[in-house]
C-alpha cells in the first residue's frame, strides 16, 4: 500500500472503530495494530450470549509500488477470518468466538462512516434474528434488503463499479508481456 493509502486507512478506521464504541450496547475493546500487516486493528465485545464478536476494516484493495491506480476499497468484516488474534483477548465467562453469523461489507472509503449505524443495526438484527430491524443502507447495495440475513456479503454499487474497472499493472513489473507472453493468450486447446 502506498503511504497515503496507510494513514487514510489507518484514520478511517480509529474513527469508525470509537464511533463504533460510543455506539454499542456493550462494551467494547479496541486493539492497536496497523493498517498493512496482519496484526491490524480490531473492535471486539461480548454479546448476551456470552460470545466474543469483533469487526475489522481494512484495505480490500488498494494502490501500491505495482499497480498505483488500483483503487483503495474496503472491507468491514464481522465475525469472519480476522478474529483469531482476538480470541487471546476475551474476558471471563466468555463462551468462545460467535460463529453463528459473519457478514463482509464492501464500500468505498467515503462511504464506510456512512455505514456505521446500519452496520449497529444488522449486529442487532442478528442478535435478535429480525431482518425487520434493519433499515435501508445509506448507500445501494447490490441485494435487496429482505435478504440481508441470508447473505454473508455485499457491496456498495460504487464499490462494485470501482472493483470491475480494469486496472493497468506497471509496464516495468509485466515480465511476461516483455518476454512476448500475453496474459490473453494461453494453450490453443483447439
Amino acid at each position: 500500500m502506498t503511504p497515503a493509502a496507510i494513514r487514510l486507512v489507518s484514520q478511517l478506521r480509529q474513527t469508525f472503530y470509537t464511533e463504533f464504541a460510543a455506539a454499542m450496547h456493550f462494551p467494547v475493546n479496541i486493539t492497536s495494530g496497523n493498517s498493512y500487516a496482519s496484526n491490524s486493528a480490531t473492535a471486539s465485545w461480548i454479546d448476551a450470549q456470552q460470545q466474543l464478536n469483533y469487526v475489522y476494516v481494512y484495505a480490500h484493495t488498494a494502490p501500491d509500488a505495482l499497480v498505483p491506480d488500483r483503487p483503495l476499497v474496503l472491507r468491514v468484516s464481522l465475525n469472519k477470518g480476522a478474529g483469531i488474534g482476538v480470541l487471546s483477548k476475551r474476558g471471563k465467562g466468555c463462551r468462545g468466538f460467535n460463529q453463528t453469523w459473519s457478514f463482509e461489507l464492501t464500500v468505498l472509503p467515503e462511504e464506510v462512516l456512512d455505514f456505521l449505524p446500519w452496520i449497529i443495526s444488522l449486529i442487532q438484527s442478528y442478535d435478535h434474528h429480525a431482518a425487520s430491524i434493519v433499515p435501508e443502507p445509506p448507500h445501494p447495495l447490490d441485494f435487496q434488503l429482505s435478504e440481508s440475513l441470508l447473505f454473508h456479503h455485499a457491496q456498495t454499487h460504487q464499490a462494485s463499479r470501482c472493483l470491475a474497472k480494469p486496472v493497468p499493472a506497471l509496464e516495468s513489473y509485466a515480465p511476461c508481456r516483455a518476454a512476448g507472453v500475453g496474459y490473453e493468450s494461453g494453450p490453443d486447446l483447439g
